[in-house]
C-alpha cells in the first residue's frame, strides 16, 4: 500500500473517531452511514476498521502519550487534529508502522485543509512518539480503561482478575461459529478450532459469506460465551420456550435446533427483521412478535423462558471497543433497574415447574447476581436451579460458587479468551 493509497482510508478512520467521541455514536452506526467509509475499496476498508479498532482499544495510552509532548492544549475547534494525531500514533504505537508513513500521512490529512496550520506539530509529535518504548502490556491495559469500571472489576473480580480482563481487551477476538450440528466435522472442514464447549473458533475472516457453508444455512456467528446460556435449559425438545429480547437470533437457531417449539420476542422491528434474515438462511420458521416485553401477554405460560436483556455489553469491550467511551455508571444503574423489571415479567410467563433462564453480556455485578438476587427475594415460588459443569462440557471455571453461569474475557487465555457473560438458570415451584 502506498502512502498515496492509505490516505483515504486514515481519513476515514479520524472521521470515523470523530463519531464516537465527538457525536457519542456507537461504531457500529458509524460505520454503517459513513460515505468516506463505505466508498473505500475492501483493502482500504479493512485497513480503516483495523486502525479504528486498535485506536479504541488502545486510546488511553495513545492519548497519554500525546500529551508528554504537546506543549499547549490544542484549541477545541481543532478537535481533528487531536483525532489525525490519535489514528497516527495508533499505527506507531500499536501497528509498528514505519515512521516515515505514519508521520508523513498524518500530516498530508491536515495539509490543504483549514488545519494546515498544525502540519508542524503533528509532524513533531508524531515523531517524538515514535521515539517512546512501549508500557508494559499491563500498565498499559490500565491506561485503556475508564477509572470507574476498572474499579468496579477490581471489587468485583480482584486486581489481577482485572488487569488480566483489561488485557484481553487489547486483542482482536477470533471469529466463533455455533454448527448446527456435528461442530467437529465443521471443524475439520474450515481447518479451525473446536473449543471445549463445541463452538467452532476460526482465526479471523474478513468476508463471513464467504465462508464454507454460509449459504446452505450449517452456522451461524455467536461468540463462545453467548453460546452458552441456552444450553442452560434442561431437555428442550419439544417444549415451548420464549425467548425474549430474541434478536439477533442466534440463542433463538440453538433452540430450534434443539427441537424446542420457540416464539421469540423483540421490541425492535429493525432487530427482529435481521433475525427473519437470519433464520431465513437457517433454514427455521417460528413465531416472531415485535412488542415490548413488558406487555406482551401470550395466551400460555411457557415451558421454559430465556431473557438475554439489554445491558451495559462490558462483557463484549473485546468485539466493541468504543463501549469504554459510551457507556457510564450511570448506563448502569439504569439498566440494571429495567432488567429487574424484565425479569419479573418474565417470570410470570413460565409454568409452574418450569424455568427461567436470566441472562446478560455484561461484567457489572449490579445487573448480574445481583439483579438475579433480588429477584429470588421477592418471589419466593422461584428458586436457583444450580448450574454444573458436566452441562457445559465439564468447563468448571465458569461456574461461580453460587451455580450461576460466568465467564470472563481473561478466561481461556490458550484458546484467545471469549466474552464475558452471566446466565443464571432459576425454577418455579410446580403446583402442589
Amino acid at each position: 500500500m502506498s502512502n498515496q493509497a492509505g490516505i483515504p482510508a486514515r481519513l476515514a478512520a479520524v472521521e470515523l473517531l470523530s463519531g464516537v467521541l465527538d457525536n457519542k455514536e456507537a461504531l457500529e452506526t458509524s460505520l454503517q452511514v459513513s460515505k468516506n467509509f463505505n466508498s473505500l475499496t475492501d483493502s482500504d476498508r479493512a485497513f480503516a476498521h483495523l486502525l479504528i479498532k486498535s485506536c479504541l482499544r488502545h486510546l488511553g495510552e495513545i492519548d497519554r502519550a500525546i500529551e508528554l509532548f504537546l506543549k499547549k492544549p490544542i484549541p477545541a475547534k481543532a478537535s481533528m487534529v487531536r483525532h489525525i494525531l490519535r489514528i497516527g500514533a495508533t499505527q506507531l504505537i500499536v501497528l509498528k508502522t514505519a515512521q516515515h508513513a505514519a508521520v508523513d500521512t498524518s500530516v498530508r490529512l491536515a495539509k490543504g485543509t483549514r488545519l494546515a496550520g498544525f502540519t508542524g506539530l503533528i509532524n513533531a509529535v508524531l515523531r517524538r512518539i515514535s521515539e517512546l518504548d512501549n508500557l508494559k502490556k499491563a500498565e498499559a491495559a490500565r491506561y485503556n480503561t475508564p477509572g470507574w469500571l476498572f474499579e468496579s472489576w477490581e471489587k468485583e473480580y480482584g486486581f489481577e482478575s482485572a488487569k488480566d480482563i483489561a488485557v484481553a481487551h487489547l486483542t482482536e477476538p477470533a471469529l466463533d461459529l455455533t454448527a448446527r450440528k456435528a461442530p467437529n466435522d465443521l471443524a475439520k472442514k474450515l481447518n479451525a478450532t473446536l473449543l471445549p464447549t463445541q463452538s467452532v473458533r476460526l482465526d479471523s475472516a474478513s468476508n463471513v459469506t464467504a465462508i464454507d457453508g454460509f449459504r446452505d444455512g450449517g452456522w451461524w456467528v455467536q461468540d463462545a460465551a453467548a453460546a452458552l446460556p441456552a444450553r442452560l435449559l434442561p431437555t428442550p425438545s419439544g417444549k415451548r420456550v420464549y425467548d425474549l429480547c430474541a434478536a439477533p437470533g442466534g440463542k433463538t437457531a440453538q433452540l430450534v435446533s434443539a427441537g424446542a417449539k420457540v416464539t421469540a420476542v423483540d421490541r425492535s422491528d429493525k432487530r427482529l427483521e435481521i433475525m427473519r434474515h437470519n433464520l431465513t438462511r437457517l433454514g427455521m420458521t417460528i413465531e416472531l412478535h415485535c412488542t415490548d416485553v413488558l406487555s406482551w401477554q401470550p395466551k400460555k405460560l411457557a415451558d421454559a423462558v430465556l431473557l438475554d436483556a439489554p445491558c451495559s455489553a462490558t462483557g463484549t469491550i473485546r468485539r466493541h471497543p468504543d463501549i469504554t467511551l459510551l457507556k457510564s455508571l450511570a448506563d448502569v444503574r439504569r439498566l440494571a433497574k429495567l432488567q429487574s423489571e424484565l425479569i419479573n415479567a418474565a417470570a410470570n410467563l413460565v409454568r409452574p415447574g418450569g424455568h427461567l433462564i436470566y441472562a446478560v453480556c455484561s461484567l457489572q455485578p449490579e445487573e448480574c447476581q445481583r439483579v438475579v438476587n433480588k429477584f429470588l427475594l421477592t418471589n419466593k415460588q422461584f428458586k436457583r436451579d444450580p448450574v454444573t459443569p458436566q452441562e457445559i462440557d465439564a468447563v468448571s471455571e465458569f461456574i461461580t460458587p453460587a451455580g450461576d453461569l460466568r465467564t470472563l474475557p481473561s478466561h481461556w487465555k490458550a484458546w484467545g479468551g471469549l466474552d464475558g457473560f452471566f446466565a443464571a438458570r432459576i425454577k418455579r415451584s410446580p403446583l402442589p
